[in-house]
This record gives structure tokens, sequence and C-alpha cells, in this order.
């Protein structure tokens, strides 16, 4: 009788991943504790309305349905970006009390901490309410918590002797190269310790210097491939290679070790960390997955469905941010753009240069996707010179002849940071705030870290909120559908999906809907879909 009076407040012990007990109260007084791994249906009725802390990672193991508040959440969107997250953290600051040495996860729990998540609800909630995160807290973040717990305990499958076997043959790419290192340096050596690199390097060989640090010159990835290009020495091939293959290595080493009994890897969506409400990943970090080489794409290949699901489908944005630009600026060029159906790249650059599209080279093209980017997120012309490997001068008349050109998109970044450094804060276009206190700071490094932060945050930030909401969309659609077809994974502007017998063609309407519906922009979100059989086959 007691249940259906909630709401009702619970917490969790657990010991790695098994439950231990519970507590719970349903009035902020009295508090009932119960030991063991068995908790009843109640747990998964919506109806029964729970306060939580940290749902999500219990969600990981068994699911929870009714969270009406989670105190983890609520405290992270108020302030983003701040690292003090625990449940005792956050009862100091907002109630001014400690909750003794429990209230943590997987450690023991006591009264306190079931007490404080109850007091710290309608703190919690009227912070929210002021700050007018509300409706962003109702109908984005608390819905996401529980799609992304059921997403990491659905994991994805992978073959797990294609991964062991990629690792071996890296193994021995890095073993052959290493022994070729040893022949062009004239000595054995370790080719990790930057100590005996540098000795090698420098003294040995008498290579040019690079960047001075506290033990040296620097002997890093960028370094390595600077000294290269200057001397052509083959012992820095070897090490380059060797290098590339060790980190590709330690990615598939990680990925073997997360495969659990049932064949899939269970990665952790982290909702709480990035200041933009951008997810991130680990244990492990699938959105880390290469890309960019053919190695990499190689490990791909290795994500694939399990029976009885027969394909996977990915699904992405193309251009989101520079959409999100474009309806925030209300630049009317780059909307036209936009709409002219062109490679926008080369329109682009046609409209800054004055020449037909036809007549824009792979190199403009380049720089001025660079461009566009760059100024998305903020970048300097010094960062653009660095990226593109041209002066700063170059860059610089680069620079403003694109916003000489796009009049729209210059009022909008100045705009955004005199308006932020007036508020403290910035805004996506669902009301997601992040407060930069270093806006008005003397110092200069510290106040110019701000502004790009400030530049950067309401475009990384709505097209956070834009993937999130397509999410939604889809579990809403799917439902509706009744089709078995599933959401597997988010990485970042790119959604993949395990396809149920038959269903291809009514997966591929429903990801449609859900993700051209996330948004109302002044330029159509555009959306680009492959199948196949692997996360690779599937790219497109």
């Amino acid at each position: 009788s007691k249940l259906v009076a909630s709401p009702l407040a619970i917490d969790f012990n657990m010991n790695e991943e098994q439950l231990l007990g519970y507590a719970v109260t349903f009035d902020g007084n009295k508090t009932y504790e119960v030991v063991g791994s068995q908790i009843g249906d109640w747990i998964t009725d919506p109806k029964i309305l729970k306060f939580t802390h940290s749902a999500k990672r219990y969600g990981h193991f068994f699911e929870i349905d009714g969270i009406e508040f989670d105190t983890e959440l609520a405290a992270y969107l108020i302030n983003a970006g701040s690292r003090s997250l625990s449940l005792g953290e956050i009862c100091e600051k907002y109630l001014g009390r400690g909750i003794g040495e429990g209230g943590d996860l997987f450690s023991e729990f006591d009264s306190q901490s079931i007490l404080a998540i109850w007091d710290l609800v309608p703190v919690l909630k009227r912070e929210l309410q002021e700050r007018g995160m509300n409706d962003l807290y109702i109908n984005l973040e608390n819905p996401i918590l529980n799609l992304l717990a059921k997403m990491e305990r659905t994991g994805i499958a992978v073959d797990r002797k294609a991964l062991e076997d990629e690792a071996s043959h890296f193994k021995s790419i890095v073993a052959a190269e290493t022994k070729e290192a040893h022949s062009a340096a004239g000595k054995e050596f370790n080719v990790n310790s930057p100590k005996q690199l540098q000795a090698i390097l420098f003294d040995d060989l008498g290579l040019p210097k690079t960047k001075k640090n506290k033990t040296g010159y620097t002997t890093d990835a960028e370094s390595l491939q600077w000294l290269y290009e200057k001397s052509k020495h083959p012992l820095l091939q070897n090490l380059l290679r060797i290098r590339e293959t060790s980190k590709l290595l330690s990615v598939i080493e990680g990925l073997v070790a997360a495969v659990a009994k049932d064949g899939r890897i269970h990665t952790e969506f982290q909702q709480t960390i990035a200041a933009t409400g951008r997810l991130s990943s680990t244990n492990p970090n699938l959105q880390n997955i290469p890309v960019r080489t053919e190695e990499g794409r190689r490990l791909r290949s290795h994500f694939i469905p399990q029976k009885p699901f027969t394909k996977l489908m990915t699904a992405d944005y193309s251009q989101i941010e520079l959409r999100i630009m474009a309806h925030l600026s209300n630049d009317k060029e780059l909307i036209e753009a936009f709409k002219s159906g062109e490679d926008l790249h080369s329109t682009m650059a046609s409209l800054v240069v004055g020449i037909t599209p036809s007549e824009v080279d792979p190199e403009l093209r380049r720089r001025i996707k660079a461009m566009s980017y760059g100024l998305a997120y903020g970048l300097s012309a010094f960062g653009l010179a660095a990226q593109l490997d041209i002066s700063t001068s170059e860059a610089n008349e680069l620079m403003q002849k694109y916003l000489e050109r796009f009049g729209g998109i210059q009022d909008y970044l100045k705009t955004v940071v005199a308006v932020a450094k007036k508020k403290g804060y910035t805004e996506t276009m669902f009301g997601r705030r992040r407060y930069l206190p270093d806006l008005n700071q003397d110092n200069k490094v510290r106040r110019e870290i701000a502004e790009r932060a400030a530049l950067n945050a309401p475009m990384q930030g709505t097209a956070a909120d834009i993937i999130k909401f397509a999410m939604l969309n889809f579990e809403t659609l799917a439902k509706r559908a009744g089709i078995k077809s599933r959401l597997l994974l988010q990485v970042h502007d790119e959604l993949i999906f395990e396809i149920s017998p038959g269903e291809e063609d009514d997966l591929e309407n429903i990801v449609r809907e859900a993700m051209g519906s996330a948004a109302k922009l002044a330029i159509p979100l555009d959306v680009n879909i492959g199948i196949g059989a692997s996360w690779a086959e599937a790219a497109h």
C-alpha cells in the first residue's frame, strides 16, 4: 500500500555488478533497508515514481522505470562542466551538510544518503526552474537517461576471434618495426622511452632539435612527423609506424577485454561529463574507434549483427554544425548556399573568392571547409594557419574575406560572445546553459579560452540536443510501429541500429522521420543512411 503513495526515494548498494540491497524512503523521515539481490516488479513500474542519484549507472545492470528525478543529472544541468557530482558533494553544496561515509556508488550506504536524495529534490527542481532548464530536464535529459541505460544493457555484438587475430597481426608489426628501428639506430633501445629516444635522435644521429620540454626535446608523434619531413631518416618512419600500430593495438585489446559472455560489448554512455551536453563513451570508448585510416576502419568490420538480427544500419546528420550556424546566424548567403543543392563547400568558396563553383579547386574547397568548421569551434587565424599549413597572414586574409562575404556569421559570432559576457553563460536552442565565469577574466589566456567556448557551446550543444531528441523520437516511433529493430550506439552525430529480418525499409523510414523532425531549422536536417553486414559496411 505504501508503494502506491509514490514518489519514493531509492538508493542502491552494489558490489561491481551484484546488487547487495537497497534503501527507500516514502516521506523523507523514515528509511527502509532491504538486503539481497532481488527487487520486486515495482522497480520497472512507470507509475511508481522514483527519486534517484546516478540512476543510469545502476540502469546499466538492471532495468529501472518511473524515474521522476535524478539528483546527479539535475546538478549536472544546473552547472554543466562541474566535476563535483557525487551525492556527498551535491549535498554539501545545496543542503550545507555531509552524508557520512556512505552515499557513493558501489559502497555501503547509510540512511543519510537516501534522506539526502529526498531533501535535494525540491531544492534542485527550484534551481532548474530559476535557470529556465526545467523543460530541458523533463523533455530531454530525464527520458534519455533511461534510453541510454537500455542501450548499454543491449550492447553491440563483435567478432571476438577476428579482433584477437587483429591484435596478433599488429603485435607482429610492432615487433618487426622495432627490429628495423634498432637496425636503423645501430643499437638496441627502448622505443617507448622518451629519454632513450632523445639520446638516439639528437645526440647519436644529430637530427634537428624539436620543441624543448622539461626532460629535453619532445618526441611525441607530431614532433617525430616533423623530424621525418625534415630529415627523411628511416628510423623515424619505423618509430611513427610503431606509434600508429601501438595505438590501434591498445584500442583492440580494450575491445577484446570488454566482450561480455553474450558476445557483445556494453559501453557506458557518460551523460554528465561534457559541458556542452555531448555524450561520451567509456569502458570501452566506442566513439573512439579510428575511422581515418584503412586499418582503423577495418576494426569497424568486426562490429556485426547477432542472430536473429541480420544487418546494421548507420544514420548521421549531414553538416549539422553548419546548418545550426546558418540557423543561429540567419546568414542569407549561407542559407542560400545550402538550399542551392550544390556542393556546399565549393559554393561557399566560390562566393568568398568570386568565381563559379566549377572553378573551385580541391585545395580552395579544403581551406573554406576548414574555415567553416573552424569558426563553429572558435578557431583563430593562428589555429587555421597551423591546420592548413599556411602563414598566419594568409589565414587572416582568408578569414576576413570569408566574414565579409558571410556578414550574418560575423555579426552572430560577435554577438554571441558579447551576450555571454553580459549574462555569464551561453545557451543552446533548447535552453541548455553553459556558465563561463572566465569570460570577464583579466588573464588573457583564460579569457580567450572562455571566448572560444562561448562560440562553440551553442552550436555543439544544440547538435548534442538534436541527436538526443532524434533518439527519443526513434524510440517512440519504433514502439508505435511495433518493430523489433533497435538502437545500439550513439557516436556524436551518428546512430547505429541492429536490423530485425524484413524490417529494413520500415526502419529506414522511421529513422529518417525521427532524425529529420528532431528540430526545426532554417534549413532542413539532412540524414545519410547506410546498411551492411558490419559497422564498416554500413558506413556511407
